[in-house]
């Protein structure tokens, strides 16, 4: 089939008198092909190549389905279907989520970056509920990234508590080996109370405030009704949800933050979208405050549990026993590094290991001893105290002398 340009050609030899053996000649086209062009009025339409098959063809559905249930990245999407047998590569995969994924527009803005061992961002995300203790509890995603090297940190919680807040805190620190000069917040209540025009004069939730001093970074605020200044930590968020969390299984808590432990070493070893460069490579330029510049950081986290009358409290999915002299009493719980005290009337009684699994039971002989022999000894008292069993009595017979029976037996009178 000729071009559009050899057609041309043709009609334009024909406008100027040329016989089909001249155009033929000139144009090294058969006579027959130059006739047939020259009797359309326009070009032939171009036949369509057959469309090649491709390695994607048989995943397609897969795909399809998994959009259709929830926003998964293309990431993702590549790694399932890769371990299903998929053997071509990621890019092919991303063209094509792009071209059946719903196009969305988005505002500019500048992006802000930042140096190495400067900022870092935090922020929670919410996802969804799980049941806990029997109760369905809201599940927390607590996540950290720094700013330059784009280094991520993320821990599940099923608080937002502010004692919470600084204990994954302490964990993202210990997971980096350190922590940046300053950290960026949204207005949350477990940092700021109340937030003033200047971050610096705003004030501060009392608990977190002695916690920023204790280390000595920068709490800063992000500008209200500026998300943008988050992108960074906003865009975290929605990644984990999107390429972690969606349709993953677990069994406990601590299940999943073990899993999210996996995940983030392949991410933090991928080349980042925006710096295209690997974080882990980048994190190497971090000049972080040191963790051995000042000792740890105790938290102490309070809850408030009732004495069950078997003599148990209920923590996370777990039971443990307490003195059976406190039965029935309401307990103070002061957890802190993997356990708690039981505190009664401000006397602490006992202390638990906190276990990460669910459904335990936890029972010390300790708690017990003396608990028969009390029953034994209340009920034995019971018996003694209590009143003899009621009797039918007759009617009364009045007693009299021998002397009496004896004048009645010889014909007197009494």
């Amino acid at each position: 089939m000729l071009k559009m340009e050899d057609w041309l050609v043709i009609r334009d030899y024909n406008s100027r008198g040329l016989n089909i053996s001249e155009i033929a000649r000139k144009t090294g086209h058969d006579r027959k092909t130059v006739r047939k062009y020259l009797n359309k009025k326009t070009p032939l339409e171009p036949q369509k190549r057959p469309t090649r098959p491709s390695k994607l063809d048989s995943f397609k559905p897969h795909i399809l389905k998994k959009l259709s249930e929830s926003p998964y990245t293309a990431a993702r999407l590549f790694r399932e279907i890769k371990e299903m047998g998929y053997e071509g590569g990621e890019t092919i995969v991303k063209d094509f989520i792009r071209q059946i994924r719903p196009k969305q527009g988005v505002d500019a803005v500048l992006r802000y970056e930042t140096k190495a061992g400067v900022q870092s961002q935090v922020d929670w995300g919410e996802l969804g509920t799980v049941e806990f203790d029997g109760k369905l509890k809201k599940l927390f995603c607590f996540n950290m990234i720094l700013g330059y090297s784009r280094m991520r940190y993320v821990e599940f919680t099923l608080s937002i508590d502010t004692p919470t807040l600084i204990q994954c805190h302490l964990n993202a620190f210990q997971y980096f080996g350190g922590w940046t000069q300053e950290i960026l917040y949204d207005n949350m209540k477990q940092v700021v109370i109340r937030r003033a025009l200047k971050s610096s004069d705003s004030e501060w939730n009392p608990q977190f405030e002695d916690f920023f001093k204790y280390y000595r970074f920068i709490p800063r605020l992000c500008r209200p009704y500026r998300p943008q200044t988050k992108g960074k930590i906003e865009s975290t968020v929605g990644y984990v949800k999107r390429d972690f969390f969606l349709g993953r299984e677990f069994s406990s808590l601590e299940s999943l933050n073990v899993q999210v432990m996996g995940w983030l070493k392949r991410v933090n070893s991928s080349v980042h979208g925006t710096t295209h460069e690997i974080p882990l490579e980048r994190f190497k330029e971090e000049n972080l405050a040191s963790l051995d510049q000042v000792p740890a950081y105790r938290v102490v986290k309070e809850e408030t549990r009732k004495i069950s009358r078997d003599c148990y409290i209920s923590y996370l999915g777990n039971k443990y026993s307490v003195p059976y002299k406190f039965a029935g009493r309401t307990a103070e719980l002061h957890i802190s590094e993997g356990k708690f005290e039981v505190c009664v009337d401000n006397e602490c009684i006992c202390e638990h290991e906190i276990l990460h699994e669910y459904g335990s039971v936890i029972r010390r002989k300790e708690h017990f001893q003396g608990l028969l022999s009390e029953i034994l000894k209340e009920n034995s008292a019971c018996r003694n105290t209590s009143k003899p069993p009621m009797k039918f009595s007759g009617p009364e017979v009045e007693k009299r002398s021998l002397e009496i029976y004896e004048a009645f037996s010889q014909g007197g009178s009494v």
